[in-house]
This record gives C-alpha cells, sequence and structure tokens, in this order.
C-alpha cells in the first residue's frame, strides 16, 4: 500500500465527481482524464502493450477514459507522430522494478514520486533526465531531479469548518494541535507523507529547520495527540466527507479536495496555505523503455507547455510545474494554487532527496502509532 500514489488515484475520482455532478460533460471528462493520464486511454488497470511508433505512459487508471486528451496526447502526436497509450496498472516502485529486472520492460513513461524515481534511478533503473530536450527553465527553481521531472504540484494544507472557526480561523499549524483554542477533533493522512512536516511545526520547529525531520519527535507530538484523531484518512474523498459531515473541525488535507470542500460549501469549509507542504509529481522514464528515451524526453517537454498545464488546473485544481502558465489563470482563481505568488511563500516545499532515503521506515513507524 505504502508504493502507491494515493493522490494521483484521487484526481481521477475528482474527475469523475466533477463529470457526476454536471460541472464537466462526459466527453469532456474522458478527454481531460486522458489529459492526467498523458494518453489515449484504455481504462482502469488495462494494460498497454508497447507498439513500434508508440509510447506507453503508466499512471493510475480511471474510468471512461476513452479518447485522446486535448491537453497532452493529440497536441503531441500531432507534433511527432508517435501515440501514446495508457497502462492503467499503477506504477508501483515494485511494478516498475519488475518491468526493467523482466530485460523486456513494456512501460516507457511513469507518473511517480519524485523520491521513488530517484531511488530506482541511482540503482540504474530510470534514465537521466536529458536536460537537453526537457527545459529547466520552465520549471520552478528547485524541483528538477537527476531522474524526474515535476510535472504539477499540490499541497497539504489545513481546511477548517469556517461555521465553527472563521471568527478566529487557524493561521499556522501550531492552530491545528491547538484544541483549547480550537476546539473540535482533527483528521490527518493515513501514509504519512506531510504529517511529519505537520507534527513537527505544530510541535514548534521553524520551516526553515524541519529537514532533516526528526521522526522521533514527529511520533512522540503523534503519540500525545492521537487522541484528538477522529480519523486518519486514507483517500480524499473520505477527507471530504469528514469535514462536510461537521465531524472534524480541522484536517490537514489535500489542496485539491480544500478547493472543492470551500466550493461546495460555499465558503462554510474554508483553508489555509500557512504552513502546508508542497508536494511536486513527476514524470520518469525507464531504462531501457522499448519507445526509446529520446521519444520519452520529448513528450515530457511538450507537457511542460503552459497552455496544457493551465487545462489540469482548470479542471484538477493542479499546480503547475511550469511558471509561465501562473499568468494564464484568471486572477479570481489564483488563490486557488499552490504555487502562486503569495501561497508558494507560506509553504515548505518536500525535501524529495529526504524522502527518497527515509520514506519506508518512517511510514513503518507512523503506521504503527496510528493503528495502535
Amino acid at each position: 500500500m505504502k508504493n502507491r500514489n494515493h493522490f494521483a488515484e484521487d484526481q481521477i475520482e475528482i474527475l469523475a465527481e466533477q463529470a457526476r455532478r454536471g460541472r464537466i460533460s462526459r466527453r469532456t471528462f474522458a478527454q481531460l482524464g486522458a489529459a492526467l493520464l498523458g494518453t489515449t486511454a484504455l481504462g482502469r488497470g488495462t494494460m498497454a502493450l508497447a507498439q513500434s511508433g508508440q509510447l506507453v505512459f503508466v499512471n493510475w487508471g480511471g474510468d471512461a477514459v476513452d479518447a485522446y486528451d486535448e491537453a497532452y496526447g493529440q497536441p503531441f502526436e500531432e507534433e511527432t507522430g508517435i501515440r501514446v497509450r495508457q497502462d492503467g496498472s499503477g506504477p508501483t516502485e515494485g511494478a516498475i522494478k519488475a518491468q526493467f529486472e523482466s530485460g523486456n520492460p513494456t512501460w516507457d513513461i511513469v507518473d511517480a514520486d519524485a523520491f521513488s524515481a530517484e531511488a530506482l534511478g541511482k540503482q540504474g533503473m530510470m534514465e537521466p533526465i536529458d536536460y537537453d530536450v526537457v527545459d529547466k527553465s520552465r520549471m520552478r527553481e528547485g524541483f528538477a531531479w537527476e531522474y524526474a521531472a515535476s510535472s504539477y504540484f499540490f499541497s497539504y494544507i489545513i481546511a477548517y469548518d469556517a461555521r465553527k472557526l472563521g471568527d478566529n480561523p487557524p493561521t499556522s499549524m501550531a492552530d491545528f494541535f491547538d484544541v483549547e483554542t480550537y476546539p473540535g477533533k482533527r483528521a490527518m493522512y493515513k501514509w504519512g507523507t506531510g504529517m511529519w512536516e505537520a507534527l513537527l511545526m505544530g510541535d514548534g520547529v521553524a520551516q526553515a529547520d524541519l529537514y532533516p525531520l526528526d521522526i522521533e519527535r514527529a511520533h512522540n507530538k503523534l503519540k500525545d495527540f492521537k487522541e484528538h484523531v477522529i480519523s486518519f484518512w486514507g483517500n480524499g474523498a473520505e477527507s471530504q466527507t469528514l469535514m462536510l459531515d461537521g465531524e472534524a473541525s480541522m484536517a490537514l488535507i489535500w489542496s485539491t479536495r480544500a478547493r472543492l470542500l470551500e466550493q461546495d460549501t460555499d465558503g462554510e469549509v474554508s483553508f489555509t496555505w500557512q504552513d502546508g507542504v508542497l508536494s511536486p509529481g513527476a514524470m520518469a522514464v525507464l531504462k531501457g523503455n522499448p519507445g526509446g528515451a529520446e521519444a520519452a524526453m520529448k513528450f515530457i517537454a511538450s507537457a511542460q507547455d503552459p497552455e496544457r498545464q493551465k487545462v489540469m488546473f482548470d479542471m484538477l485544481y493542479q499546480g503547475p510545474a511550469n511558471p509561465e502558465a501562473d499568468a494564464l489563470i484568471p486572477e479570481d482563481q489564483r488563490r486557488f494554487n499552490p504555487v502562486a505568488e503569495g501561497n508558494f511563500e507560506k509553504q515548505v516545499p518536500l525535501d524529495v532527496g529526504w524522502y527518497e532515503e527515509n520514506y519506508g521506515a518512517a511510514l513503518d513507524a507512523y503506521l504503527g502509532i496510528v493503528s495502535s
């Protein structure tokens, strides 16, 4: 479970919910589901086989995603003649490793956590990103790695019940852990990421002093605070329900869900970027991929187009990896962009190097506390 990309799976769920509510058409759902996946889609859990003149992009599946995507796939084929197909079986670390070790991989590009791609790359399983093709100047500083290229952003932030706390809203992570001034139950993420930073900030550690994370201190804080946590949510829909039903007065949730909550409640549930943990999504390329590293790098470069990244913000609330896209977002929507000026500066960027070295052991210990 710990190698699944729960956020990527949640993006598909958000898109489906948009279609169910009539906010987008089923046709747009199909097109933009494919945009999320960077592919022509074959459906949830379907494996695509490498063919000549094609690339296979491995993501986390989706419902009713059966058309070329307008944001990435269609323009890329028009530019290069290379078709991009989707494998929806899920690029866990174990699955990527198995592909490589088979000696005959069928995958080309994967939607992976940057820290996973870096760890696998240093084991010789991923291609170094070719920054003669992929443009570093179209990335935010500090978010281009040896084996992974940032492709979008989201954050772990505080959502709060404005009906209860609107007169005195939380303004820091310390407020999240202050149940005397801000009464009520809390909700936190089951899978650890972003929670260690939150626990430490809640225990008085400044953003600049967070890394390397003091896991023992974070877990001691969690043990002391756990009685106030009504739920450790495992998926975005669950985190949203906890706030909608009033079970939690505050929750640490994905920024994509925070926007939905504010929209669906007309501001009765709101959020703050202060002390958020900014997390990047990334694309990476398997070593020895059948479509070739050159074509895969061209696809990643194509996905840097700001107009294409704006589509992802409009439909899925992803923060653009390319700063050029920021200016394309309407002014009244910029407050929902995790990397917009004024939002970015309030947060701490997730340290990919620390997670690469420490995530597995830290998560095992965290889950032990959560389940005890």
